[in-house]
């Protein structure tokens, strides 16, 4: 064998290893839990309705999850209630629970009239929440990190 030969193989065998060790980084991070603790109405007027989305968030690793960027849909309801993304950077520690929150500003008159009902009637009782969404974690060779979940909230009214 020649010495290129040898060079080409040792490189081969290189990258393999680092795609092996890439797909094994994957596997070994888990997703992280998150669930919609609170929504609170932070403004309230004819043409716009500002909210605060509050979340909690479980890291079941035994590492910190950096986390650079959240996307996220909400329904409430069984209705689309808000969806973006934010580049928000935040770690939750290994093991542990963290939060995070998101504003979301609508016009629920001119966009969905049925979630103005409900927006109204979830201060008084509790309302059926889908969450999903996606984390850009701040690791190499880690795709984004899937959440979905669901449960009830109530509506935290403006205070007047």
């Amino acid at each position: 064998m020649d010495r290129r030969t040898t060079i080409n193989g040792t490189a081969w065998v290189l990258i393999a290893c680092l795609m092996a060790s890439c797909a094994s980084m994957e596997q070994l991070v888990s997703e992280p839990r998150v669930s919609l603790r609170q929504v609170q109405v932070t403004e309230l007027a004819l043409d716009k309705q500002t909210f605060v989305l509050d979340f909690d968030v479980t890291n079941p690793n035994p590492f910190p999850l950096p986390i650079k960027a959240v996307s996220y849909g909400v329904e409430l309801d069984g209705q689309r209630f808000a969806s973006g993304a934010t580049q928000s950077a935040f770690t939750v520690p290994a093991g542990s629970d963290g939060a995070f929150a998101i504003s979301v500003s609508l016009n629920l008159l001119q966009t969905a009239p049925k979630l103005l009902f409900i927006v109204r009637d979830g201060v008084r009782r509790d309302v059926p929440y889908k969450l999903e969404g996606r984390f850009e974690i701040d690791m190499p060779f880690v795709r984004p990190l899937s959440f979905t979940s669901t449960g009830t909230i109530r509506l935290l009214a403006l205070e007047f």
